[in-house]
């Protein structure tokens, strides 16, 4: 563990596993679509791809990725939140850990994908998110994807304002040897326009050669 408190331990106390299970149970009861980041993700793999679920949370998209085929491990630092996804999927591989230290879990590496998914890097312990995204990073196949989504301003975030730009983010990302391949402002796809409150991100570590 790095030692430092995230700023998502800070606004729930870690202890919202089952209301945000609630709330997305709500969302799907009536008709809204709760899968918009498996179905982009899918559209990015071949089939039985690696999927690694950073912050993986109660599972919701890791579990939806796995019924589509794919072979999905979920991580998050949050025990109330990998309890639900545990209760809900018991079979697939769900770990208790630090993100600046996927290093430490016994992770075979080489994954096709590695999804960033809900705010999980603006919502970072401070000072992390370089360490994290050189650890996401280093679990990717050569030529393997990182995706991302999180909001860019206090209406996407459950923040005052956000922490850092997409210029700083994709610094980190550069200097973890990840080139940026896409960007929309949706899971939807919708084009991307600077200055845009919400940002999904696709980058991909090089092949070898």
């Amino acid at each position: 563990m790095t030692g430092k408190r995230d700023r998502w331990a800070e606004l729930t106390g870690g202890e919202a596993g089952e209301s945000y299970a609630r709330r997305f149970a709500r969302l799907a009861a009536s008709g809204q679509d709760v899968h918009g980041e498996a179905t982009f993700c899918a559209a990015l793999l071949e089939p039985g791809a690696r999927v690694l679920d950073a912050g993986c949370g109660t599972g919701r998209i890791a579990i939806r990725l796995a019924e589509l085929g794919h072979h999905c491990t979920g991580v998050d630092v949050d025990a109330s939140m990998l309890a639900v996804a545990r209760r809900e999927a018991p079979a697939q591989e769900w770990l208790l850990g630090d993100l600046a230290r996927t290093d430490t879990l016994g992770l075979e590496p080489d994954f096709d994908l590695v999804l960033a998914a809900g705010n999980v890097i603006p919502l970072l312990a401070p000072g992390t998110e370089a360490a994290v995204i050189g650890q996401l990073s280093a679990a990717l196949r050569p030529g393997g994807l990182l995706v991302t989504g999180m909001g860019l301003d206090a209406a996407h975030l459950p923040l005052p304002e956000a922490p850092f730009g997409l210029a700083e983010f994709d610094g980190w990302c550069a200097g973890a040897g990840l080139t940026l391949r896409q960007r929309y402002a949706t899971w939807g796809g919708d084009p991307y326009v600077p200055g845009g409150g919400y940002a999904v991100s696709v980058h991909a570590r090089p092949d070898r050669g």
